[in-house]
């Protein structure tokens, strides 16, 4: 392995351990909150909140357009606190295999879905990383997690994502614009108690080539938004 490669999969790990790190400890808290009905968070966070409602309603209405939700297994890779497994698992989802870095977010989540009577086997909750994640599911769904990707590294992972899809990936992530870039440029001139870990923004054609390489096109695409949440949400079905 070249001295390059070498310090990029050190500068990987680290990234890694930060965000599992955050989102262990104060970032559980935060993000618990705006995933949530809590009237403890600030304008930034309420917005945050909407936006990614959006996304989550966004890929529950592809799946009701389809009408066989019952007869299919899912991943949701990256459940954080259950905001999709929970409603998906409520349409009555065949199986439903729900992971998160952070266990943390994972023991939210089935704490949730048990308050909500959806502990009947077919919702299962265990705390993973993307890169180690294993099996084959009917549909693979990413949302929101790809912010803590550089963009080499989230296109591998929407190549793992896509070899454990049988039919479908859905994945969303910050797209890249010179505006969002800018705002982010400045944001990290601000360090303070709201600042969480790093937050990239990423070049959709290089996330439609890492899922074309492996077999699959893009259906539906939708960019979700409130202020201060950008969210470029992409289905991709098998060719």
């Amino acid at each position: 392995m070249s001295s390059a490669a070498s310090q990029d999969t050190a500068r990987a790990a680290d990234e890694k351990r930060e965000v599992k790190g955050y989102f262990e400890t104060t970032g559980f808290d935060r993000w618990n909150r705006i995933y949530s009905d809590s009237t403890e968070v600030n304008r930034v966070q309420r917005n945050i909140r909407i936006g990614h409602q959006k996304t989550v309603d966004a890929v529950l209405a592809w799946l009701k357009d389809d009408a066989d939700v019952a007869s299919r297994s899912f991943c949701d890779a990256g459940c954080g606190v259950g905001s999709l497994s929970l409603p998906l698992a409520a349409l009555g989802a065949g199986s439903i295999a729900a992971s998160d870095l952070s266990q943390a977010m994972v023991d939210e989540a089935a704490r949730r879905a048990e308050l909500a009577g959806l502990s009947d086997g077919r919702l299962t909750f265990s705390a993973s990383d993307l890169e180690n994640l294993e099996g084959r599911y009917d549909t693979v769904i990413c949302l929101d997690v790809f912010i803590h990707y550089p963009q080499p590294q989230a296109e591998a992972m929407v190549r793992h994502l896509a070899a454990m899809a049988e039919q479908r990936l859905i994945v969303s992530f910050a797209p890249y614009t010179p505006l969002l870039a800018l705002l982010k440029g400045i944001g990290q001139l601000f360090p303070g108690p709201s600042k969480t870990t790093r937050a990239y923004t990423l070049k959709e054609q290089g996330i439609v080539a890492a899922a074309q390489a492996c077999g699959f096109e893009p259906k539906r695409r939708q960019l979700n938004q409130a202020p201060f949440y950008f969210s470029r949400l992409i289905e991709f079905v098998r060719a």
